[in-house]
């Protein structure tokens, strides 16, 4: 059973002056950046939120009187207490600031405090605190982080390990990459994200795919670019190559008469699109390499060529 006059320890014929000082004293003394070793006291913290939404709004007050705690409850749900409980006009009245910097009896401004703990805005997740979806209801905010993957992992998909942090505690979950995943992709994982303190739903966290930098392979509008470098003469009267691709290497033919930076297409040899999509190509850039120096002979040679039209 909650004695909500009981968890502000105060008296049941308390002021609103009393209950105001009674609550911030306590929320002061049990907010969880102030107490990250003490796991109870998030929950306490949540309780003291619900008692203070309860016992601050006159008629919600008078219906707990008149009820006790256990039909009170029966008639009120989480949303029902908390509607209309807006902790920034509570703190206002208190004469402290809401935004960073303001001061929060010396543990910092509003924004300095977890998302979705309640401080800088509606419990409801109207006009909460940036930087996360709204709130449905009484759940906690969303929470965002980069992750780094390489091309293969996006090409292959993997299964990898990550930490993360909420709420001061570092935690770590399995996280699965679908092959064929783009750079700047999100992947949410559900229930992941901060804590709510008003007992509903804890946020996500999205994390945010970063394919790093290949040494060989680049990705050009979704399709996959290698350069290969081959002789003025390979180049003139063609020849075979051996290109690098995601999957091993390939032999492709070159033409009589390629240009320098021409692209050959490897047909589906690129990055999977999706379930029953395919995959996207890749190309072989051809890259023609001058010599810088030349023998006499060579010059010889290149001047009778000249004489040809070439």
């Amino acid at each position: 059973m909650k004695d909500y006059y009981k968890i502000l320890g105060v008296g049941k014929n308390a002021t609103e002056a009393e209950l105001k000082k009674a609550y911030r004293k306590k929320a002061l003394e049990y907010h969880p950046d102030r107490n990250k070793d003490n796991p109870q006291a998030e929950e306490k913290f949540k309780t003291l939120n619900e008692a203070y939404a309860v016992l601050s709004d006159k008629d919600k007050r008078r219906k707990y009187d008149l009820y006790g705690e256990e039909k009170f409850h029966q008639k009120f749900s989480q949303e029902d207490i908390f509607r209309g409980f807006d902790i920034n006009e509570i703190f206002r009245n208190f004469g402290f600031e809401t935004g960073r910097g303001g001061g929060f009896g010396g543990v910092g401004g509003f924004d300095d405090f977890p998302r979705g703990s309640g401080f800088g805005g509606d419990p409801f997740g109207r006009g909460g605190a940036a930087g996360g979806r709204p709130s449905a209801g009484l759940n906690g905010e969303d929470l965002e982080k980069d992750l780094s993957i390489t091309l293969e992992e996006a090409c292959s998909g993997t299964e990898r390990v990550i930490e993360f942090s909420r709420t001061g505690s570092k935690e770590e979950t399995s996280v699965k990459i679908p092959a064929g995943i783009q750079e700047g992709k999100r992947l949410r994982l559900a229930g992941k994200g901060y804590r709510s303190q008003f007992g509903g739903k804890s946020g996500d966290l999205y994390l945010k795919v970063h394919i790093r930098e290949h040494p060989v392979f680049k990705v050009e509008d979704g399709d996959v670019v290698v350069d290969h470098e081959i002789g003025l003469t390979d180049a003139l009267l063609g020849t075979t190559i051996e290109a690098p691709t995601l999957s091993g290497t390939k032999k492709v033919k070159i033409p009589p008469g390629t240009q320098s930076h021409s692209k050959l297409r490897l047909k589906e040899m690129g990055l999977p699109r999706g379930p029953g999509k395919g995959k996207s190509d890749q190309y072989v850039r051809i890259v023609v390499k001058l010599p810088k120096d030349l023998t006499g002979e060579q010059i010889e040679l290149i001047k009778k060529l000249k004489l040809t039209g070439i």
